[in-house]
C-alpha cells in the first residue's frame, strides 16, 4: 500500500471524466462488515467552507444501509484496467457476492475506513449532511421519468473530504 497523502490543491484531473466516465467505488462500513458499490454520479467542490464530495445512493442498494450507519466513507478511483471490477461492483449485490474476492480487489483500512489497495486515488470523507431526493422537487418531469420511473430515488450524502491519498 504505497499511498501518499495529498493536499486538495495538488489534485489534477477532470472530475467530469473521473466521476462520469471512469466511475468510482463508494465504500462504507467496518473492516468486519462493509460494502462497496460503483457510482458514476457525484459532485466535488466547496460547501460550508469545506472541501466536499456529494454522492448519491439509491435506497434499494445494499450499500445504502452502510452509508446510513457509517460516519465515514471512502471514494476510490481506479485506472482503466480495473473497469471490469467496477462493472462487477456496479451490477452485483454485496448481499449475494463477496465483491473483493470475486474481482480480485484488495480491501485495506485507511484512516479507520475501508478502501482498496488497487485504487489510484482515495478520498476519505466524513458524512456531514444527507437528504432524500423528492419527486416534487424535480423541475422537469422527463428527468424524473427517465431516471426514477421504475427505480427508487437516491439519497444524497455530503462528505467533508478529510484526506486524499494517491498511489505513488
Amino acid at each position: 500500500m504505497n499511498f501518499v497523502k495529498k493536499e486538495i490543491a495538488e489534485l489534477k484531473g477532470n472530475p467530469f471524466t473521473q466521476i462520469g466516465e471512469d466511475w468510482y467505488l463508494i465504500t462504507a462500513g467496518t473492516k468486519e462488515h462493509y460494502n462497496t458499490m460503483t457510482a458514476s454520479w457525484g459532485f466535488m467542490g466547496v460547501m460550508w467552507g469545506k472541501p466536499t464530495f456529494i454522492c448519491a445512493v439509491r435506497t434499494n442498494r445494499y450499500t445504502y444501509s452502510f452509508m446510513e450507519e457509517s460516519e465515514v466513507f471512502t471514494l476510490c478511483f481506479f485506472e482503466k484496467a480495473y473497469r471490469p471490477a467496477l462493472q462487477f461492483c456496479g451490477t452485483k449485490s454485496g448481499r449475494d457476492h463477496d465483491k473483493a474476492k470475486e474481482t480480485g480487489l484488495t480491501p485495506i483500512e485507511i484512516d479507520g475506513v475501508m478502501a482498496f489497495a488497487e485504487a489510484s486515488r482515495i478520498f476519505v470523507c466524513k458524512k456531514c449532511y444527507s437528504e432524500m431526493m423528492k419527486e416534487e422537487a424535480f423541475t422537469e418531469s422527463a428527468v424524473y421519468d427517465k431516471w426514477y420511473g421504475t427505480d427508487p430515488l437516491h439519497k444524497q450524502f455530503f462528505g467533508e473530504i478529510l484526506a486524499v491519498y494517491e498511489k505513488e
